[in-house]
């Protein structure tokens, strides 16, 4: 598991049983994904019951992360079934209840009649077809279709240009939340995300409890990436949705801008979506796909993200090995650490527990630093640690394992729920049994330890000490 970049693995109907589960943890799995989109309270349950076991079976915290469904924006139905409509021909979009054809559809969204204006873009069917608005009448949305094709019921549609007054909480992503928090995941991901007011929201409703990743997957979002940013946890380049409302050249462009905030400000940043999307009916991936990997590793993101490939693929274990083997591979090679100092940047208004952080980072490019080990309650200080991108890895300890499970996210951690120091003799033998342990320590080579004292005050960063085991 002495990866620096994570795997994130998306369960579903091909990857749910326990042996299925076990196996992907042994595969690579840092974090696994549950999509509330799919299955019920029942199913996750059993599945996060698996995950614990796995978990005891391997003897390293494993993340869970519940992903909300958000809003479904969906077209209305069509009387005679699916309809053809043609580059150029008018075609309405009706608030009230018709029986759809060729030249109108229902659109039971009435949101969308206040926000749109005219010039706005109407993508329907993950944007196969696209629509340009030309005037609104009442509950009426006039358009001219830009490019046709089929249409068929309840396809899902996108409003790219539109901000739309309406929560990215939906009354079924509330029960989700409440399962979420009595059955103890360590992050909630919040989908359709439009401004920062909706984190809020999500915040609100949880506290500090479970972290939030919020999910960048449309233009106003990404327009309000900093703000969003600052109040989230962690970050998901949400590439399906952002995909279909930017044009497909922008995609790598804001992807690697999220990237480069979320290391800017020490966020987790998750890259998602068709990473090895070939891999759902292939064992083996394209050049591209295995090229996409590891640009995102390259950028230094946190973790790389599998969905359809594990939950519903035919070579679920095998993805997850390939992904594995490319960011090993990447991670391994002789410009890594060159391109991955590129990015790196000082932080914000910084205090001592940054240039603590910092410090460890020359240290272990000027010595044979074999680890870098945080005793951390909350976890910031292994994310402190993780913003520097040390060449050595970050071993986090702490007596909490809700947050060494939060832990497993975050680039450069190996997590270890153990127990607080008690003095500076019990943190020296301590990080000593946890480094051997876990491969970390070799004889006669330094290790570097920071901590805060007292010991056992969350936040309190303020030393650093350098061990030889």
């Amino acid at each position: 598991m002495l990866r620096n970049t994570k795997i994130v693995a998306t369960l579903g109907p091909a990857s749910s049983a326990p042996d299925q589960i076990l196996a992907l943890a042994r595969a690579g799995v840092n974090v696994f994904r549950l999509n509330m989109s799919h299955g019920s309270h029942d199913d996750h349950r059993a599945r996060l019951s698996a995950i614990r076991q796995a978990e005891a079976t391997l003897g390293r915290p494993i993340g869970v992360l519940m992903d909300l469904q958000g809003p479904k924006l969906r077209i209305g139905t069509f009387k005679e079934g699916p309809v053809s409509v043609f580059n150029g021909q008018p075609f309405r979009f009706v608030l009230d209840p018709v029986d759809g054809d060729a030249t109108q559809v229902t659109l039971p969204h009435p949101e969308a009649f206040g926000a749109l204006q005219p010039g706005h873009h109407i993508l329907v069917n993950d944007g196969k077809l696209s629509f340009h608005v030309e005037h609104v009448d009442g509950h009426t949305i006039h358009t001219r279709v830009v490019v046709g094709g089929e249409l068929s019921d309840r396809k899902g549609f996108n409003l790219p240009q539109t901000l739309l007054p309406l929560s990215a909480i939906t009354e079924k992503d509330r029960k989700d939340v409440a399962f979420a928090l009595s059955e103890g995941t360590e992050w909630i991901a919040l989908s359709f995300v439009q401004t920062a007011e909706d984190v809020r929201e999500l915040r609100s409703l949880i506290g500090n409890s479970v972290g939030i990743v919020v999910k960048i997957e449309k233009p106003s979002a990404v327009d309000q990436l900093e703000a969003i940013a600052e109040l989230a946890d962690a970050v998901m380049v949400a590439r399906g949705d952002l995909g279909v409302e930017l044009p497909t050249e922008d995609v790598p462009v804001v992807q690697r801008r999220i990237v480069h905030q979320c290391r800017h400000l020490g966020r987790p940043v998750i890259v998602a979506t068709q990473m090895l999307e070939s891999m759902i009916s292939s064992p083996t991936p394209t050049r591209a796909e295995a090229n996409d990997v590891a640009t995102a590793v390259y950028e230094g993101a946190d973790a790389v993200m599998l969905s359809a490939e594990t939950a519903a693929g035919s070579y679920p274990v095998e993805a997850v090995q390939i992904m594995d083997r490319v960011i090993r591979r990447v991670e391994g090679a002789p410009d890594y650490r060159k391109v991955m100092s590129l990015d790196h940047s000082a932080a914000d208004a910084p205090d001592q527990a940054d240039a603590i952080a910092a410090c460890v980072r020359k240290v272990a490019s000027l010595l044979p630093v074999t680890v870098s080990a945080a005793f951390t309650t909350s976890g910031s200080t292994c994310l402190r640690l993780a913003r520097e991108r040390p060449s050595t890895p970050i071993m986090g300890i702490s007596p909490r394992l809700d947050t060494a499970r939060r832990l497993t996210l975050v680039w450069g951690v190996v997590a270890y729920n153990g127990p607080d120091a008690e003095n500076l003799e019990d943190m020296v033998v301590k990080t000593t049994f946890c480094a051997t342990k876990l491969g970390l320590a070799e004889q006669g080579k330094p290790m570097v330890i920071i901590a805060g004292v007292p010991f056992g005050t969350p936040g309190a960063t303020n030393l650093l000490r350098i061990v030889y085991p």
